[in-house]
Formats: C-alpha cells, structure tokens, sequence
C-alpha cells in the first residue's frame, strides 16, 4: 500500500497548484503500476520503447503513456499508434518521422522540445539557437500530425539547489519567450516539463506545470551487487 499512499499524497500536494504527474514506471513490475494505477495515477512514463510496448499491452488502455527517454527515429513507429506525449524530442528529423507515423495512424501526437540545461554533457537536448532554428524551419508548418505542447529539461545532477533553481529559472524564461513569439494565440502550448524526485520542489518554485516522479512514488531502484567469483 506504500505506492497507494505515495500517489495519493503527491496528488493532495501537486492538483490544488494545477501541476501534473507523471509516475515514471520504467524498471517497475506490471504490479507495482496497477497499484499505482488503482489509487487513481492514469499518467505513466518510460524510457524504453520495448519495456513501454509490453507494458502498454498488458495494462488498462485508458492510461496515458508518456515517451520520456531519448527516443530513435527508428522506434517511432512502434509507439505511434498510442503514444499521449513524447518528452525528448530534440531534432526536426525526429518531429518530421514522429509526423509520418502519427499520419499513419490518423492521429495528431503532442511532443515537446527537450531543451538541453545541465552541466552535464550525457544529456540531450537542444540549445537555444537550435530550437529557434527548428521553431523557424519553414517545413515545420506542413506537420499537420504533431503538436508541440511545450518543453521539456533535465537539471544538473547535483547538491547545488542554486544551480538547479538558476537551470529551471533559464528553462522557464525561455518557455515564456518562445510561447510569445511562437505560440502567442495558441492554448495548447502550456506544458513546461521539468522536475523528477531529487529537484520537483525546486522545479514547480520556478513554474514547472508537469514533474517526472519515479522514487518518490515507486521507492528507491534496488541495486543487485554480487561478488566475483
């Protein structure tokens, strides 16, 4: 019951200030996210495209799968036909093959633009001059099956809440510049993606409206160690 009073809490905390959750299941048993799906939670994120298939085939279909890993071009087609959001995006070769699949399956996917703001160079994302580069490609208007919904970072793994408070102040300010100059009569760019369990509290303080939970609701990974032999 610990997952059931985990979710329950964090929606107690997170649906009065209007900020969504995404409980990251990556790595979770079909189990552990029915528990969490029972005590109400319908929005889910993965990683892996074949971890999210499997998952997506033996769980109830009205949840809402989110793509929150660095997806491949070559791995869109397999979840097209049901995907909700894809987090990572970070290129118009992967918004344009994200636009063929979704035609493909008559449907319409929201994406958001993976902004790359840690110190750490393992990360993805674009940077500034990129994303306007993409937002101002002049083929960007005829992907009629995508909507870009927003942005998505990942802070710097560390102890220093300054630098993470500063990374997402960036983010955010960049979120509002972009939906002034890009997205100014549109609604539905509203979606500002940053915060996972070390940093949401510093991320939704600086305007986060959707945070990326796993420990905090599933517990911490158990690492195996086993000794040589």
């Amino acid at each position: 019951m610990r997952i059931t009073t985990n979710i329950q809490e964090l929606q107690q905390e997170l649906r009065p200030i209007g900020v969504e959750l995404v409980a990251v299941s990556k790595t979770k048993s079909i189990e552990e996210i029915q528990e969490a799906y029972d005590a109400g939670q319908r929005i889910f994120g993965e990683n892996h495209v074949q971890e999210l298939i499997t998952k997506q085939e033996s769980l109830p279909q009205d949840i809402a799968w989110h793509m929150i890993g660095h997806l491949q071009t070559n791995k869109v087609k397999y979840i097209a036909p049901f995907i909700t959001l894809i987090h990572g995006v970070d290129s118009f070769k992967l918004l344009q093959e994200i636009n063929k699949h979704a035609q493909k399956n008559n449907r319409i996917i929201d994406c958001l633009l993976q902004m790359f703001i840690a110190e750490e160079t393992t990360k993805f994302g674009l940077d500034h001059v990129e994303v306007i580069e993409l937002l101002e490609n002049p083929l960007l208007n005829t992907l009629k099956n995508i909507r870009i919904r927003g942005l998505m970072g990942i802070a710097t793994h560390t102890d220093n809440e300054k630098e993470v408070k500063e990374e997402f102040y960036e983010l955010k300010t960049l979120f509002d510049g972009i939906k002034l100059n890009y997205f100014r009569k549109e609604t539905t760019f509203d979606i500002l993606s940053m915060g996972m369990s070390a940093d949401y509290k510093i991320a939704i303080g600086q305007g986060s409206t959707m945070v990326r939970l796993g420990s905090t609701i599933f517990g911490q990974r158990v690492i195996k160690h086993y000794k040589a032999q």
